[in-house]
């Protein structure tokens, strides 16, 4: 799919997503109720991790840069927003990534493929701690309270992942990008983006109230044991 097709699919979903007069009421939690959970949920969240996000800001900043990290992300119809992240990556990661993929066929084929390194030169020591934890991502928080997130939901993307969708799309704006998913869960470190992308795609036709708590307490439990490793 070209960047022109993507455009236009992101038109026709604003379109279609527009409020009209029928209200089917087997979409309650999807339209009303999830909302008011996220809001409720990340509200306590943010209220119980507050001290532990205070402690993080200062030692993900000890290198002297800012201990905030936004990415511009794809959220539901399309619409931009700033994705936050406790920065986990050295100052001076775009070069250090540019001149990696350069002299190493194997890194760049890594990440012509999955978006990711699997030893990523970048990251801070700091850092590593704060992903093999998922601390790094108790900012989004905010962005769940914003309502440019939700809890759950397929993971945010860049605009040149979201092409990687193809004819799921549709699926991924429809729903905003949740703070952990069907891939955190069961998939991450372990399937490559098109398994991914079909864990999205599966939560667009399974998303409901129980299997959303489900997904939070499942993510609980892999962080938990992420941290006893």
């Amino acid at each position: 799919m070209t960047q022109k097709d993507m455009h236009k699919e992101i038109g026709t979903v604003r379109r279609v997503a527009a409020p009209g007069p029928e209200f089917d009421l087997s979409d309650v939690y999807l339209r009303v109720g999830k909302r008011a959970f996220d809001i409720i949920v990340s509200l306590q969240f943010l209220i119980f991790f507050a001290p532990v996000m205070l402690v993080v800001a200062v030692l993900a900043g000890l290198d002297g840069g800012s201990p905030l990290f936004g990415h511009e992300r794809i959220g539901q119809n399309g619409r931009r927003f700033r994705c936050l992240k406790f920065r986990t990556m050295r100052v001076d990661a775009a070069p250090i990534l540019a001149d990696l993929l350069e002299r190493d066929p194997e890194a760049a084929a890594e990440w012509a493929r999955d978006h990711k390194l699997t030893n990523d030169p970048r990251i801070t020591a700091i850092g590593g701690v704060l992903r093999r934890t998922s601390l790094d991502e108790l900012p989004q928080l905010l962005n769940v309270l914003r309502g440019d997130m939700s809890l759950v939901g397929p993971r945010p993307v860049t605009e040149e992942e979201l092409l990687r969708y193809e004819h799921h799309i549709t699926k991924y704006l429809s729903l905003r990008p949740g703070l952990t998913g069907l891939w955190q869960v069961h998939g991450r470190g372990r399937v490559g983006y098109k398994e991914r992308v079909e864990m999205d795609a599966q939560y667009f036709w399974t998303a409901n109230f129980w299997g959303d708590l489900k997904l939070l307490l499942l993510t609980s439990a892999v962080v938990f044991q992420r941290r006893g490793q």
